[in-house]
């Protein structure tokens, strides 16, 4: 049996008001005043406050990205081309923030600056040969653990698929509970359900050990105590953050499961975004996880979230066949949710059943 040697974030700073120390994290790490940070910002600060306590220093550039659409591969390959236009040097190196579609891009990014190639090359798992420039990864929202995982998950020309390395993980992450306010309701609660649906796969998985069990369980705790108990803004923003480290940390030993399977399916033909199609999956997979779809039920019905329907009503058999194959393709995912014998338990009619209730 070999064991796997994973790396973790070796730096983070916790802390309400804790971004104004940025500067100084950050002056230890310049190259050169030629060799600038690039900070992608999503372009909802655009004009906000936030932006005016960005220490920008020489050639620091911001580049606004929106987060509407998941993160693709071809974003990626268009950013390190004007990169490597603009500047005559690497960068200093790239800074995230945001949620997890500028967090999975500034680790996509601050990789393939110094890695041959397209993206798209290396989707998968342990392709990367050389290190990333150093980068680091500043969360808005709480609960996709984009912040400590080590993939960064991009729609490519033919699925969507992480970049799974020892090279992805963020050099250094400030995880400031005060940049989350003023998330709207609906996007704070399918967020912080992407935390939940991790910690309910991984805990209920086959590759489940001692290691991940201890991270998710402490997530779950965290997720039942800010989406079903009535405690403080202040505290829910507090503990949010830090189920959602929890939460990616508990995936490093161990994997998600058919949620995550079938939402990657939804999104790539659908473009639907990455928490809400986790739920819309959810809901219906109380045969695999009951007493998780039961919670997760009371948690929707106190915040008075109404999820869509009909997403499949209208698709095609071809349509359904890209999904399928799709969410197939992740064998780790059902592997953990099912065991090695699972190509038996989700049948591909079976599986196109569970998405025509979508």
């Amino acid at each position: 049996m070999r064991y796997r040697n994973f790396p973790m974030v070796p730096r983070v700073v916790f802390g309400n008001g804790s971004f104004l120390q940025l500067g100084e994290i950050l002056m230890p790490k310049r190259k050169n005043s030629e060799a600038p940070f690039i900070f992608f910002i999503d372009d909802v600060f655009e004009g906000q406050p936030l932006i005016t306590e960005v220490p920008l220093l020489f050639n620091d550039q911001i580049i606004f990205i929106s987060s509407e659409e998941e993160p693709k591969t071809e974003q990626v390959d268009a950013l390190v081309a004007k990169i490597k236009e603009s500047f005559p040097v690497l960068p200093s190196g790239i800074i995230g923030i945001g949620g997890g579609t500028l967090l999975d891009l500034a680790k996509a990014v601050a990789l393939m600056l110094t890695n041959d190639g397209s993206a798209a090359a290396y989707q998968g798992w342990d392709l990367v040969k050389k290190p990333a420039i150093y980068h680091v990864g500043i969360p808005t929202i709480s609960g996709t653990g984009a912040e400590v995982s080590r993939t960064t998950v991009l729609m490519g020309p033919e699925k969507k698929l992480g970049i799974n390395s020892d090279h992805t993980p963020f050099d250094q992450v400030l995880l400031d509970p005060k940049l989350t306010q003023g998330v709207p309701k609906e996007q704070w609660f399918f967020t912080g359900m992407d935390c939940y649906i991790h910690c309910i796969e991984s805990l209920n998985g086959t590759y489940l050990n001692a290691f991940s069990q201890s991270y998710g369980e402490k997530a779950l705790e965290l997720c039942h105590e800010v989406y079903l108990k009535d405690i403080s803004k202040e505290d829910s923003r507090d503990k949010l953050m830090m189920a959602s480290w929890h939460g990616g940390m508990s995936i490093a030993y161990s994997q998600v499961g058919i949620a995550h399977a079938m939402s990657y399916g939804l999104s790539y033909l659908l473009g639907v975004k990455h928490g809400i199609g986790n739920c819309l999956v959810f809901q219906y997979l109380e045969e695999f996880y009951p007493e998780g779809v039961k919670v997760f039920k009371q948690m929707q019905e106190k915040h008075q979230i109404k999820l869509p329907t009909g997403i499949c009503a209208h698709l095609s058999e071809e349509q359904f066949d890209i999904m399928i194959n799709v969410s197939f393709g992740l064998v780790p995912l059902w592997e953990n949710a099912l065991g090695d014998n699972w190509k038996e338990i989700m049948t591909y009619d079976r599986l196109l059943q569970l998405f025509k209730k979508i």
